[in-house]
């Protein structure tokens, strides 16, 4: 059974539903990459850094796991962040837990904020996301707010390619240990912000579709420049390790 590959110096993890419940108790950064994330890495050098050092790396974009398997042969689990976070709201409702969640506006951040305590989650705490710059990226201000509450865990509300960067920048400058799940989007799936995506239109992998038919200003530009990933895959060597 495969446990993870090694892909441009980045492990990722071949997890399964079942481990959910395993690894929802470690603390850590975990990050869920798309297609067009995936597309960058060889431009976007803090990106890349930030999924190199991140604690668990999930199968996000099913056109990678597509790639993996008909290029490479290698046969791996999809799990992307709208999974992740359907388990991990069942989880949130019978496990008193506090969220720390960085929001792209106002309008999002009442948005999770409303679902969340709807899901009995008493402790939510909201912070507005600045306009960051990836190959700079400081923020003292939501480190002194995180370390504050220390929160069981923290979602990145925003953008691929800036809340990995984030991601790991507060794992690296908080003074206490915790989850910092970096999920992007995946949230408004959830509480109606986004296009809608059920369970079998994520397992059919076809989430990509269903953003570009609502949002095709936003969503077609991006998943075109997602196919830069296969010529990387193409020439890239994949190690797989088996568990």
């Amino acid at each position: 059974m495969i446990k993870n590959i090694l892909f441009k110096g980045i492990s990722f993890d071949n997890i399964k539903i079942l481990d959910f419940n395993r690894i929802i108790k470690k603390k850590g950064l975990f990050v869920f990459q798309s297609g067009p994330g995936l597309a960058s890495i060889e431009s976007s050098l803090k990106y890349h850094e930030s999924l190199k050092k991140a604690d668990f790396v999930f199968f996000d974009s099913g056109f990678f796991v597509l790639l993996l398997r008909f290029f490479k042969n290698i046969k791996v689990h999809k799990f992307s962040g709208y999974k992740f976070l359907n388990l991990f709201f069942l989880y949130l409702k019978i496990n008193k837990k506090s969220i720390f969640c960085i929001d792209p506006n106002n309008k999002n951040s009442k948005s999770n904020k409303k679902y969340l305590n709807k899901l009995g989650v008493k402790k939510v705490y909201s912070y507005l996301a600045p306009k960051y710059n990836p190959d700079n990226l400081i923020d003292k201000k939501l480190l002194s707010k995180i370390n504050k509450v220390k929160p069981d865990f923290i979602i990145t509300n925003i953008g691929g390619g800036i809340q990995e960067v984030l991601g790991l920048y507060l794992i690296t400058n908080l003074k206490f240990r915790t989850t910092i799940l970096c999920t992007g989007g995946a949230i408004s799936f959830f509480t109606g912000e986004q296009a809608p995506i059920v369970n079998l239109i994520d397992k059919l992998y076809l989430g990509w579709l269903t953003r570009i038919i609502f949002y095709p200003i936003i969503f077609l530009k991006r998943y075109f420049y997602a196919l830069k990933l296969l010529p990387i895959v193409l020439k890239s060597k994949v190690e797989v390790k088996n568990g």
